[in-house]
């Protein structure tokens, strides 16, 4: 049984825990407004860019010369996935859901006997995969020392994945990112980027939208095609970024909680053990009184 003393040193501990904790719930707090505006303000221009591509590519639909980005390679052997986390944890599962869907998604292509490739983004999630996929990991990317991020990020990436691409390293690029619910709800989404998968053009009524272009539909998938793989990029980077500080502030708040419940029992312990031990010193004043 712990001393009057260690119980005391401990209440004091979890007492510090409980601040940083609480502490570390506000800033969460903070800046998830902030994660959140920019990730909700990121949807609608990835959602329209895949629309107008969706209309330009449907003339490529089953031909031979379309767009390598748009028509792949023709092959599935080398699956290239591009894991997209936080940069640090106490953020519950946020990391490692992310991480659990891109394994899941690893081992079943491994087992159907394809060339499984990984491209991390983020530290937490190249911590997490490269103990049991170290070496699928073909490089990790971090954005530690990056306050804001941005496009120049999501270009860097991007660029990666095209240079990548262009070489002839793989034939499938799918990236992982947790999208943005609520607070308490992050969805770990897989996305296939190349051969990109392109939503249906409909207007409202249901009726196939017909567009006309200038410049000519070639000239302007040769421009919008690697800018799409940049913009989807710096979508989950957002997304990832409100989700990671919701998980945070959920977290933070669920261990506040439980510190102040830890506070109360190791309080009503220590009250016990203190007033057991006053009731034993009474008893032997008393004794040694009668005594005399």
């Amino acid at each position: 049984m712990p001393s009057l003393k260690d119980l005391k040193n401990r209440i004091a501990s979890v007492k510090s825990t409980q601040k940083i904790t609480k502490a570390m719930q506000m800033v969460a707090a903070a800046k998830l407004r902030r994660a959140q505006e920019a990730a909700v303000a990121a949807r609608p221009y990835a959602e329209r860019i895949g629309k107008v591509l969706a209309a330009l590519g449907a003339a490529y639909a089953g031909r031979a010369d379309a767009p390598a980005l748009l028509g792949g390679t023709g092959k599935d052997q080398v699956h290239l996935l591009v894991v997209a986390t936080g940069e640090r944890g106490l953020a519950g599962g946020f990391n490692s859901s992310i991480a659990r869907l891109a394994r899941d998604t690893a081992i079943k292509l491994l087992a159907e006997g394809k060339t499984v490739k990984i491209l991390t983004v983020g530290r937490k999630g190249n911590d997490i995969l490269k103990r049991t996929l170290g070496d699928k990991i073909v490089e990790a990317i971090s954005f530690r020392e990056v306050r804001n991020i941005g496009f120049a990020q999501a270009s860097l990436v991007g660029e990666k994945i095209l240079a990548m691409y262009a070489a002839g390293e793989f034939d499938v690029a799918t990236l992982f990112y947790a999208q943005f619910k609520s607070v308490i709800s992050q969805v770990p989404t897989a996305q296939q980027l190349i051969p990109a998968q392109l939503q249906t053009a409909e207007a409202p009524t249901g009726e196939t939208l017909i567009y006309e272009y200038e410049p000519s539909e070639e000239a302007i998938l040769e421009d919008l095609l690697p800018r799409n793989i940049s913009v989807q990029v710096l979508r989950a980077l957002l997304e990832n970024n409100a989700s990671f500080f919701g998980a945070q502030m959920s977290a933070m708040d669920n261990a506040t909680r439980n510190a102040g419940e830890m506070i109360k029992k190791l309080t009503l312990n220590y009250n016990r053990q203190r007033q057991a031990q006053i009731t034993k010193e009474l008893i032997e004043i008393i004794s040694g009184a009668e005594a005399l």
